[in-house]
């Protein structure tokens, strides 16, 4: 009796064969919906991997549910991309571990590492941060905290977009709360990536496709700048 977290990687192919041979053999099989917006639909997922899933909330993972019934029997939950990118994915495994309840984590393809085929070396970044989707009264701006302490080291800074974040909306975000250098909008990573490098008011809205994330590069370096410029 196993609680199972299974990586998706980014595409619709992406999980692993080991994975997908768990998948054969267990009967509750959950999608997490709630941590990122999914390029594919839940149908489209079914059918590629011959498998029926139950959508999971964020409230029944953070419930520990999961762990529950996998005292009883194999459960599997699914993440897109890496299964433990989100701290909710880790709490579950903590819960394991208090309740005596066996877990494996099978790992795939995530943003953090196909950010660098942008071209942007991956030992050159700092601390990553979530962009967050402002609501009525409610605009916090501490992210850019993040930013302004990557610049101090001469790291590049990964955003990741909140779920439902349409990128006109977080380039709005973006430019009230300052930013004026260039970034790189990273589209469909993984899927059909696509990469877009200059400043906010000169990328096109309309070819940027969900899941989509924007880096704050620091200072590039030779190989750097070079990379980039062939893939933008």
């Amino acid at each position: 009796m196993v609680l199972y977290i299974i990586g998706l990687g980014l595409e619709v192919r992406g999980i692993s064969l080991h994975g997908k041979k768990i998948l054969k053999n267990v009967k509750k099989i959950y999608l997490d919906n709630y941590t990122v917006e999914l390029p594919y639909s839940k149908k489209e997922l079914e059918k590629e991997l011959k498998i029926k899933v139950i959508e999971a909330s964020r409230e029944s993972v953070e419930s520990e549910r999961l762990v529950d019934e996998a005292k009883k029997g194999d459960v599997v939950l699914l993440v897109y991309g890496s299964p433990l990118s989100a701290t909710t994915h880790i709490s579950l495994i903590e819960s394991c571990k208090e309740k005596k309840v066996k877990f494996n984590i099978l790992y795939s393809g995530s943003v953090f590492d196909a950010v660098a085929e942008s071209g942007l070396s991956l030992y050159k970044f700092g601390k990553t941060i979530s962009l967050p989707k402002w609501q009525k009264n409610f605009e916090p701006k501490s992210f850019m905290n993040v930013i302004e302490d990557n610049k101090k080291i001469w790291a590049h800074t990964l955003l990741l977009i909140d779920i439902g974040l349409k990128f006109q909306d977080a380039k709005k975000e973006l430019i009230e709360c300052g930013l004026k250098e260039k970034v790189i909008v990273c589209s469909c990573l993984g899927i059909k990536s696509k990469f877009f490098y200059g400043f906010l008011d000169d990328i096109p809205i309309d070819k940027i496709k969900a899941p989509y994330c924007i880096i704050i590069p620091s200072k590039l370096d030779i190989n750097e700048e070079r990379l980039l410029n062939i893939n933008s």
